[in-house]
């Protein structure tokens, strides 16, 4: 078994650079089943996930081919296959977001109910939802679900939460749907606007996107294209933190600091020097980080996605802060594990009240989940001693390079075999 092993080290210093985002490559890989040409897709990042996305195209008889290692041809015109393997769909949550494709393109889909990450329930309702809106008929037995449709028709879909995956879905299905589709509350995320983009260069006909409002005029046929996958806003935030709670100095290269302003409005607010230019972000830390209250939210509201990683960071501030998930109600699995280094969290309902403590220990921790990986990674750059964390395949579903990007800012982190 592999684990990651962190030190405590000096200020962070340095440039990094900033790969695609993993929540933009995933269904924009996805919706390459519409299309019946060459699509090229460029910046997809190295990653299990992106791995697994890939493989299951090939199972449904798509061509995929690396042409180099971020850069991806796929060609879906032999589409022959609905049925989505159980092997892959219980790896990745994202195999989901192939029913739409597989029902726009083939009129069926028979999948297993998808797996992922253990952050609390994420249901697929919403995804069946817009589905049977178009008039799809649905069946869930078994733990399977079976989608057909003789004629997709276009309609008017309301979200009861603008769910992502919902939302990318029903774009993929509503793209070849007669007639118009409108989508409301919507979620409004970056990735959302980036698979329009994709779409549209396709030959798809949608507006809307990064609104709460969709509309998608269906077409009968979709072709290829050359697509560049927007950054990681994700992977960006993760090294601004470790940049403040290391005391460092960083410029993060390939970042869209508009797509995360409530994180550079939160690190400014914990006293931390943060400099937007055109294409980079540079963070000043000067070694202590004031309390602050967090709560996420849907786009454009704080991420899910950074509060793990902010949590780490406050564990070491002047004070006590606390942290409000509404997202996901399993969340704070990380808690227990930042808790084995020293930190002083206790968890109320939704809530986790954070006491800034003097210093953190480097101790035996698990990376419960993706993020909760990358904030046990941030604590073990500060805390005494060795940080060993286990499970690091979490990690590796979502940040591309990690050890070796740090290790370049001059963070001691490193593989080892146990």
């Amino acid at each position: 078994m592999e684990i990651i092993v962190v030190e405590k080290s000096p200020p962070l210093k340095g440039n990094v650079r900033i790969n695609g985002a993993k929540n933009s490559a995933l269904p924009i890989i996805a919706a390459s089943l519409l299309g019946t040409e060459d699509i090229i897709l460029e910046d997809v990042p190295d990653l299990r996930d992106v791995g697994i996305i890939c493989e299951v195209l090939r199972s449904l008889g798509a061509e995929v081919e690396f042409i180099d290692k971020r850069t991806i041809k796929i060609n879906s015109k032999n589409l022959n296959n609905h049925i989505t393997r159980y092997d892959l769909m219980n790896k990745m949550r994202a195999s989901l977001l192939v029913m739409g494709p597989l029902i726009a393109r083939l009129g069926k889909s028979k999948t297993s109910l998808p797996g992922g990450c253990a952050i609390g329930t994420r249901p697929i309702d919403l995804h069946l939802k817009g589905f049977k809106a178009l008039g799809v008929d649905i069946n869930t037995e078994h733990g399977s679900i079976d989608a057909s449709v003789d004629k997709l028709i276009g309609g008017k879909i309301y979200l009861d939460f603008p769910s992502v995956g919902a939302t990318e879905n029903i774009m993929m299905i509503a793209s070849m749907a007669e007639g118009e589709t409108i989508l409301d509350n919507a979620a409004m995320e970056p990735e959302i606007i980036d698979l329009q983009n994709f779409l549209n260069k396709l030959g798809a006909k949608i507006k809307g996107a990064g609104t709460s409002t969709i509309k998608i005029k269906g077409v009968k046929r979709l072709g290829g294209c050359r697509h560049q996958i927007i950054p990681d806003r994700i992977e960006a935030g993760t090294f601004l933190v470790a940049a403040a709670i290391t005391g460092g100095d960083v410029v993060v290269e390939n970042v869209i600091a508009s797509h995360i302003k409530p994180v550079i409005a939160k690190l400014r607010e914990a006293g931390v020097e943060v400099i937007e230019n055109d294409d980079n972000i540079r963070v000043i830390g000067n070694g202590e980080i004031k309390p602050i209250d967090v709560k996420t939210l849907p786009y454009p509201g704080f991420p899910t996605d950074m509060q793990s990683q902010f949590m780490a960071m406050l564990t070491l501030c002047k004070g006590t802060s606390v942290v409000v998930e509404t997202v996901f109600e399993n969340r704070f699995m990380h808690v227990d594990e930042l808790k084995r280094m020293g930190a002083n969290i206790k968890i109320d309902g939704k809530s986790a009240i954070i006491q800034g403590v003097d210093g953190l220990t480097g101790a035996p921790v698990k990376a419960t989940d993706l993020r909760a990986g990358a904030a046990l990674v941030l604590a073990g750059l500060v805390a005494e001693g060795k940080t060993e964390i286990e499970d690091i395949y979490h990690i590796e579903r979502g940040y591309d390079g990690i050890e070796e990007k740090f290790s370049k800012l001059g963070a001691i982190i490193y593989r080892k075999t146990v």
